[in-house]
């Protein structure tokens, strides 16, 4: 939906979208990937699937998701009855677009004696063709879990699912997805920049590619990404994610120096989400206002996506999203 002429600007902005935040009775939720001025007009920011259940538990009538697809149709999933609204419906995800639902299903049906596990970056129609969905702060308490001899497809990250499977010695079949994102990460750069930062450690996400895993002293999800911030010695960090995760650092430890890790350009402009950009303060407020772009879900279809999330709960609710909830 385009956005009218009559947008307001400036704080006029802030006001109106405060405004309709009560007047709808809604609850704004931003990814850690998000710009700093729509984490910081958040009522929750965090990881997608905790946002989710967060909002799931607050009796608001509508959730305005700054984020991407696959998160704000997780909300829905978790949140049927209420208004679930994306700022940019083309906040897509390379992940999602690397697995197309059909060529899932014919994959699974070719390897029948395997179970799917599947990272939560995926559509809802993958969720439901899947076992168990899982997060990078839950796989690998959900693996250890699944028997020995129990044959294994992991998708759509063939990055976090090749990092698992190194470290737990477990062969899987691995869809052959990959995040744009943190595919974007030069190991020679990252060289560099550690030679110019002796002593700083490295913290990476599992969606990045081996080269840059290899050279890092903590790899994990955004929350765990973030706890290790505030925990390491020393007062540099380099930051193998998404570079928009920084705002949170610098805004709890001003003390510290966060560097995003480079990209093969020298720098981190290649490593910004291009989807999680499509999101502006605007686009929030336009959806705020007409209620759309709006997520529907056909509620078979709900309840088959919901059962792989359900499943990811029993075995590791108290692993997921673990600490990566701030309360703006």
């Amino acid at each position: 939906m385009s956005i009218e002429t009559k947008v307001p600007t400036g704080e006029d902005l802030l006001a109106e979208i405060d405004r309709l935040r009560k007047e709808r009775n809604a609850v704004i939720l931003a990814h850690y990937y998000q710009t700093p001025d729509i984490q910081d007009i958040a009522d929750f920011v965090g990881d997608s699937l905790e946002l989710s259940r967060k909002a799931a538990e607050t009796d608001a009538d509508v959730i305005a998701f700054c984020g991407v697809k696959f998160m704000a149709d997780t909300a829905k999933i978790l949140s049927p009855e209420k208004i679930v609204v994306l700022p940019d419906m083309d906040a897509g995800c390379s992940l999602e677009d690397s697995c197309p639902p059909e060529k899932f299903k014919a994959f699974r049906e070719a390897h029948p004696d395997h179970i799917a596990l599947t990272y939560i970056n995926c559509s809802t129609e993958v969720k439901a063709l899947s076992d168990v969905i899982v997060t990078s702060s839950s796989a690998e308490t959900i693996l250890q879990q699944i028997p020995e001899d129990q044959k294994i497809i992991f998708g759509p990250d063939r990055h976090l699912g090749g990092y698992l499977s190194r470290k737990f010695d477990r062969e899987m079949l691995l869809w052959p997805g990959v995040c744009i994102v943190h595919e974007a990460f030069s190991e020679t750069e990252l060289l560099k920049l550690k030679e110019q930062h002796p002593g700083a450690p490295v913290a990476a996400h599992p969606e990045c590619p081996p080269a840059i895993i290899d050279h890092a002293d903590y790899v994990g999800s955004t929350s765990g990404i973030l706890k290790f911030a505030q925990e390491f010695e020393g007062d540099t960090l380099i930051v193998a994610t998404e570079p928009h995760i920084m705002h949170q650092m610098e805004k709890a430890l001003p003390e510290k120096t966060f560097i995003g890790a480079p990209g093969a350009d020298g720098n981190c402009n290649c490593n910004i989400c291009p989807y999680m950009a499509l999101n502006t303060m605007e686009k929030l407020y336009v959806a705020l206002r007409d209620l759309e772009p709006r997520i529907e879900i056909e509620e078979g279809l709900r309840l088959k996506a919901k059962a792989s999330l359900d499943k990811m709960l029993e075995m590791a609710g108290n692993t997921v999203g673990k600490g990566d909830l701030g309360k703006i």
